[in-house]
């Protein structure tokens, strides 16, 4: 049984910073992408950033300049570096991992506000 938790979410004001981490029930190394997508009030569930298995990381136009994804292997853990946030960026964000097989997992989400 796969495992995701999310964690590092929290009320931040503009321009402020969050890093934002899952943990994973084993290695990482086994799903095909890892990453994170986000749902804010009202829309729909979209793409953050994510790994490829070749490691290749795949942002958003919006994201990019702004949000690093990043891993650690060895504590099985994805990480999302929030920079220069933005009201708009308030957001349920959502820990996913896809293996070989297509199937998808996900984290219960944490709750990132971004309000002044």
């Amino acid at each position: 049984q796969v495992q995701l938790v999310e964690s590092g979410g929290g009320l931040v004001q503009p321009g402020g910073s969050l890093r934002l981490s899952c943990a994973a029930s084993g290695s990482i190394d086994r799903f095909y992408t890892m990453g994170w997508y986000r749902q804010a009030p009202g829309k729909e569930r979209e793409l953050v950033a994510r790994f490829r298995s070749s490691g290749f990381a795949q942002y958003v136009d919006s994201m990019k300049g702004r949000f690093t994804i990043s891993r650690d292997n060895a504590k099985n853990t994805v990480y999302l570096q929030m920079s220069s946030l933005k009201p708009e960026d308030t957001a349920v964000y959502y820990c996913n991992a896809r293996n070989a097989m297509n199937d998808d997992y996900w984290g219960q989400g944490t709750q990132v506000t971004v309000s002044s």
